[in-house]
């Protein structure tokens, strides 16, 4: 965690920024949830445990922050609610997501399988992708076994 958090740092510094102590309490909780696709509330909640004197504020601007210098991604999976994901340092784009319907549950795809796709873009179009999503809306496996 810590050369994570080491690395973040070095991104906040040479956009100008440090890493303060709210900013670092707020990277924690997202390193030690980084399964969860917390909101905005949900990171301020648990962020209060370690350092109740951080405003829920605080805590959104330092989201921003995060979301404008691509450390987290800022996601929406349908429900209205931004919830906010670390980015892989081993991975070149963003993992996918298979976010089902009834439950609410998102669970991740960690393999990119837009490679290619983006390979042929590149060729035919002229056309350098930077970044992609794929998220995928349906039941999930928890739920479409309840059903049976």
């Amino acid at each position: 965690m810590e050369s994570r958090i080491e690395k973040i740092k070095q991104q906040l510094q040479s956009q100008g920024y440090k890493l303060t102590p709210q900013r670092e309490a707020t990277v924690r909780v997202l390193l030690e949830n980084e399964e969860d696709h917390l909101s905005a509330e949900d990171v301020f909640m648990l962020v209060k445990e370690k350092a109740p004197e951080i405003g829920l504020a605080t805590v959104y601007r330092t989201l921003e922050l995060l979301s404008e210098l691509h450390v987290v991604e800022k996601m929406n999976f349908g429900d209205g609610v931004a919830r906010y994901d670390l980015r892989n340092d081993n991975n070149r784009h963003h993992h996918h997501h298979l976010i089902c319907v009834q439950c609410g549950a998102v669970d991740e795809i960690m393999e990119d399988w837009l490679t290619p796709l983006e390979v042929r873009l590149e060729k035919e179009f002229n056309f350098k992708v930077l970044d992609h999503r794929l998220d995928f809306q349906g039941i999930c496996h928890r739920c479409h076994k309840q059903d049976e």
